[in-house]
């Protein structure tokens, strides 16, 4: 009631004003939601950018000369399927090829940066440290300075125009990056891991076999898809060192196989798309074992 007098009052007692309610500037409360929107349109912008080309492969590889002529830039029925039956004919031979190029050096560059990497990472020599810096020096190089080293060494090898010429630079140079993800990622890995296995008396071997190769499956998966990447894509070495037809690969084979279709452009994109199927299942289905090697090969990751 008006006039009278609380006992804090009586006392003397000033009562606290409440709070002013904290406000938030409009700009401020808008401005997470507007940035969400403009990272959403910006993405989407770079994804159809990107997928532009692909899907434009996709609608010509269905198309018969005259849907092409008519219907350039969409997709028109009936499908010709007869188109990637035609391309498969002709470029099976190459992509057998790169699958047996790309297998081999997968395995040859695993086995050799794993042990190394193991090596390095978990004994202690004289030179370990410059060992390993020597190695990481070779990622700074680039490959087109080796190149005519490299076509020399291989020509006083006699491996020119077979597999071979195309498997062991492979593995020379994917086992560097490979080598250097490897230690990186063991490194990681606690020592008590280790210790407590010798303690139970595993030996070397054991020690490499049931620990340290379970534990870099990740790491080894990166290896195996950036080594597929880098076979499935590679063009000038094996169009430098191969003449032989038999043994082109699909980087190469598809250069001749547009030359033997001239402008019918139906089986033509049917091929590339046929050639780049592998490469896109495999990121489909193994991008996040991907990153996670990746991730994990990165310091300060565990």
């Amino acid at each position: 009631m008006a006039g009278v007098q609380t006992t804090d009052e009586r006392a003397g007692v000033v009562p606290a004003r409440p709070l002013a309610r904290e406000t938030t500037p409009r700009r401020a409360r808008f401005a997470p939601g507007r940035r969400q929107w403009g990272i959403t349109i910006t993405l989407s912008a770079i994804v159809a950018v990107s997928l532009a080309p692909y899907l434009l492969m996709v609608f010509v590889s269905g198309k018969s000369r005259q849907q092409y002529e008519h219907t350039f830039w969409q997709p028109d029925w009936p499908i010709q399927w007869s188109n990637y039956a035609v391309a498969w004919k002709q470029i099976a031979p190459y992509m057998l090829t790169s699958v047996v190029v790309a297998t081999v050096s997968i395995v040859g560059i695993v086995a050799i940066s794993a042990v190394t990497g193991f090596v390095i990472s978990r004994y202690r020599f004289v030179g370990r440290n410059l060992f390993f810096a020597l190695i990481a020096v070779l990622l700074m190089i680039p490959s087109i300075s080796s190149l005519v080293p490299l076509f020399v060494m291989m020509r006083d090898f006699q491996l020119l125009n077979t597999i071979w010429v195309m498997i062991v630079p492979h593995v020379v140079g994917g086992a560097v990056i490979g080598t250097v993800l490897m230690r990186t990622f063991v490194d990681g890995i606690p020592q008590t891991i280790f210790d407590a296995a010798r303690i139970d008396g595993a030996s070397a071997p054991r020690l490499f076999r049931s620990i340290m190769i379970p534990l870099s499956y990740p790491v080894m998966g990166s290896v195996a898809l950036i080594t597929i990447n880098s076979v499935w894509n590679d063009f000038f070495w094996p169009l430098l060192t191969i003449s032989d037809n038999r043994l082109r690969p699909i980087s190469v084979g598809l250069l001749f196989f547009s030359g033997q279709n001239g402008t019918d452009y139906g089986p033509m994109f049917a091929g590339y798309l046929l050639s780049s199927l592998p490469l896109v299942v495999l990121f489909s289905f193994l991008s996040k074992y991907f990153l996670a090697g990746i991730q994990g090969g990165l310091p300060g990751s565990h």
